[in-house]
């Protein structure tokens, strides 16, 4: 029954994130991208990562898609128009900038990963024999494991996030009308 009902999860998420990708609505496919997230809640929970399940549902598919419903909801319709017809060409002259800043951020990147050393400290070192039971705390496992191990990613991650919300606030400007 188990294996019946992961398979069933991972069934929803493939499917909804392709139909998500596909269709031509920006409701529907704000709504399928909520089905894949809260289906992927469900595979963390299949595989003992309760902390991470209740992340996914709390911060992605209570926080991000309602502020995704939101922005579309509240945004003008010719803005909308205007990024759709924005989308149709792929490289010209204002894609130039993006792309060398995307350039020295992958350099930087490469360049941070080859010069650190990603081996474990001897305090964390965990036993072979040792393995995540349903009864451990995995919030702790996973603090640790965060502000040691992955503070590099998890950094990474925040950046991504905060050039997100720039692009958004430039998104959501309103051009002065002349």
């Amino acid at each position: 029954m188990t294996e019946l009902v992961f398979y069933i999860f991972a069934f929803l998420v493939l499917l909804s994130a392709l139909l998500a990708v596909t269709v031509s609505g920006l409701v529907r496919s704000i709504f399928l991208f909520f089905a894949t997230l809260f289906s992927a809640a469900g595979l963390y929970v299949f595989a003992l990562a309760d902390f991470i399940a209740i992340t996914q549902v709390i911060v992605y598919v209570g926080g991000v898609l309602v502020l995704m419903l939101f922005a579309f909801m509240l945004s003008d319709k010719d803005v909308l128009n205007t990024l759709q017809k924005m989308q149709q060409k792929v490289f010209g002259m204002q894609h130039i900038a993006a792309l060398l800043v995307a350039v020295a951020f992958l350099v930087v990147l490469v360049t941070v990963i080859t010069k650190t050393d990603a081996e474990i400290p001897g305090w964390m070192q965990v036993s072979p024999e040792k393995f995540v039971q349903p009864e451990d705390n995995t919030a702790n496992l996973i603090g640790v494991q965060v502000m040691t191990r992955y503070l590099l990613p998890f950094e990474l991650v925040s950046v991504f996030l905060m050039m997100a919300l720039v692009g958004a606030a430039h998104i959501a400007r309103k051009e002065p009308r002349s």
